[in-house]
């Protein structure tokens, strides 16, 4: 089920981490839509549709950035290995270890995942797993204007 009622809000801020402590803004990926998927390792649905959000971050490489939020917690070195044996290439392993990002969100089950426009808005938010691929998430993607 699509929630609209953040509709508008904006991009929080924001610091991500990746396994080797390089610090990124969420605020640095405004200038086009920006598709947040919070997940874990040891969550099924999640892995099952990391390689749909994969090629979605293939096909729409230049106008759209897919940013996977991992939620893993006391492994952080594992992610970026766990993305490699599963052949993801390109999703990057950014990791939100005290769950920072899933407490702002009010994350109550994984995969949740937040689309923004390309001004860092609010679209739509989705819990549960989707399949990225599909013909209606076209239609759903051109929502951020």
């Amino acid at each position: 089920m699509f929630d609209r009622s953040h509709k508008g809000s904006e991009l929080p801020e924001f610091l991500l981490k990746d396994p080797s402590g390089k610090e990124q803004k969420l605020s640095a990926f405004k200038g086009k839509p920006l598709l947040i998927n919070l997940w874990a390792t040891w969550c099924a649905p999640c892995v099952a549709e990391l390689p749909a959000l994969d090629r979605l971050a293939k096909a729409r490489a230049g106008e759209l950035k897919v940013l996977t939020i991992s939620q893993d917690m006391g492994k952080p070195e594992a992610v970026a290995p766990f993305l490699k044996a599963h052949g993801v290439t390109a999703l990057e392993p950014w990791l939100d270890q005290e769950g920072d990002l899933a407490v702002q969100y009010d994350v109550q089950t994984l995969p949740t995942t937040i689309y923004y426009d390309a001004q860092g808005r609010e679209v739509w938010r989705l819990t549960g797993a989707h399949d990225w691929t599909s013909s209606d998430t076209q239609a759903l993607l051109a929502e951020a204007r």
